[in-house]
């Protein structure tokens, strides 16, 4: 059947590939799925709560990072399935280290300890070692 196509304009059958129409995407089966289902938007809420919104591997370097972050699944959904909801398997990062995990750069086992111990906000040791009781005041009040 001949008709005016949608992508070039022409007027062609409607089975001819005329080179404008869009690839068609492939569902992307259960990992995607999982990705738009309620338990993940739960789950990925609370895990971002409980790393109080903050990028735990910058964290534990002592930089606050809280901009450009997702919850990362530390062993990837494809290898282990069965712990896609599991606390200790996610942990909030932000989009570079997203990245650097995502390429092993950063070890997953680094990853696991810091998704199994709550977030330390901590003043940094230096700032703390500068703090020094006053000084005495000198001459006002002698006798």
């Amino acid at each position: 059947m001949l008709k005016a196509c949608p992508y070039c304009g022409r007027i062609h059958d409607t089975r001819f590939d005329c080179g404008q129409r869009p690839a068609r995407r492939k569902s992307g089966g259960r990992v995607d799925a999982f990705r738009g289902s309620n338990a993940w938007k739960i789950k990925r809420d609370a895990i971002r709560s409980r790393d109080l919104n903050l990028c735990r591997v910058c964290l534990a370097a002592g930089r606050l990072q809280c901009s450009g972050l997702s919850v990362h699944h530390i062993e990837p959904l494809e290898e282990a399935w069965a712990l896609r909801l599991e606390d200790d398997n996610l942990l909030t990062v932000c989009s570079r280290c997203h990245e650097q995990a995502e390429a092993g750069q950063i070890p997953r086992e680094k990853l696991h300890t810091l998704a199994r111990c709550a977030p330390q906000l901590i003043p940094p040791v230096s700032t703390t070692a500068k703090i020094q009781a006053p000084a005495p005041p000198t001459g006002h009040l002698q006798k």
